[in-house]
């Protein structure tokens, strides 16, 4: 991949300290877009003060992290292939262990509207927990499928697996699940994210492909979905696919963005079917992307993800923080 160098401006600057591997998941905190936790391929978890470019704590797994996630601005959840879920308060700088999972932790989102976190594993369940003391609450059968992306929005929990299913879940109820579907997508789910209004997600899949779904079950509803190509690059006559790895919404005006291991960043507007914006090519794959809470700020992390393109040298992993504008983000 030939890739110009970003430059540094006010609107686009790259963290320091950055961690030494795979950059799993960035998340901003819930009500700042000041702090942004970073999980690793390099056991680590990171806590950045993004406005004065600093990172502020760092504590470890035994083993890669693949995803964390805030409780509030001083507590995190982390989880990752030594299959334990970990709480940790940043002010004390202290850890408890909730418990583990048979597999590697995938996922790990927190549920503010039942004040407990539910992590999804590669042993194909969702556990919840209690988010303050080490106490499952309930295991959840994924049908019996690796757990490969979740989210979370208010009460709707949205589960996407190994073999293209998708669980529909109220996390006020969780003793049957609302819906079992089948992705849209021929092949297999990278990403899902729930509109901030709940009314549908948005599904990415390996083969440069988004899936806007809604889940209201009346046919005029499901009229309204589609999908449609992206991430996808043609080079002389050939049409190269990667997959879309990151999706994240922009939870004032319900727009989303979209992270591909071709090195790009898309904007859309899913409701008029349109692209808002595309930012320019980063230094490699695109592995995670997170909008800060009123939809200021994008992170985005950069990490080579693909083990049959490696490049020579790799790629640095890197997290850009962009001060995004409404004309890149808002409908037209």
């Amino acid at each position: 991949m030939t890739v110009t160098r970003v430059p540094e401006s006010r609107t686009e600057f790259k963290l320091k300290n950055l961690p030494e591997d795979v950059i799993s998941s960035v998340k901003f905190a819930p009500k700042s877009n000041q702090f942004l936790l970073v999980s690793s391929w390099d056991n680590s978890v990171r806590l950045y003060d993004v406005s004065s470019n600093v990172e502020r704590h760092k504590y470890t797994h035994e083993l890669p992290v693949l995803d964390v996630c805030f409780r509030d601005a001083v507590h995190s959840y982390s989880g990752g292939l030594d299959q334990i879920v970990k709480l940790y308060d940043l002010n004390a700088s202290s850890e408890t262990i909730l418990g583990e999972h048979k597999g590697a932790v995938r996922c790990v989102e927190f549920a503010s509207e039942v004040n407990a976190v539910l992590t999804g594993s590669w042993d194909g369940t969702v556990k919840m927990w209690d988010s303050r003391v080490p106490n499952c609450v309930g295991t959840y059968n994924q049908g019996n499928e690796r757990v490969y992306t979740m989210n979370i929005v208010g009460e709707k929990f949205v589960v996407g697996t190994s073999g293209r299913k998708i669980f529909v879940w109220d996390v006020r109820n969780m003793g049957h699940v609302n819906q079992r579907r089948e992705s849209s997508l021929k092949y297999q789910t990278r990403c899902i994210r729930v509109f901030p209004n709940k009314q549908g997600y948005v599904l990415s899949s390996i083969e440069g492909r988004v899936a806007v779904e809604y889940l209201d079950i009346s046919p005029e509803v499901q009229k309204k979905k589609y999908a449609f190509k992206c991430h996808r690059i043609k080079d002389g006559g050939l049409e190269k696919i990667y997959p879309v790895n990151a999706i994240s919404f922009h939870s004032v005006y319900n727009t989303f963005a979209t992270g591909g291991s071709d090195g790009y960043v898309n904007i859309w507007d899913g409701f008029n079917k349109k692209r808002l914006c595309q930012f320019h090519r980063y230094n490699t794959a695109v592995s995670s992307l997170s909008f800060s809470y009123d939809g200021s700020a994008l992170a985005i992390a950069c990490s080579q993800l693909d083990e049959t393109q490696v490049e020579d040298p790799k790629p640095e992993d890197t997290i850009y923080i962009r001060y995004v504008t409404d004309q890149e983000t808002k409908p037209k």
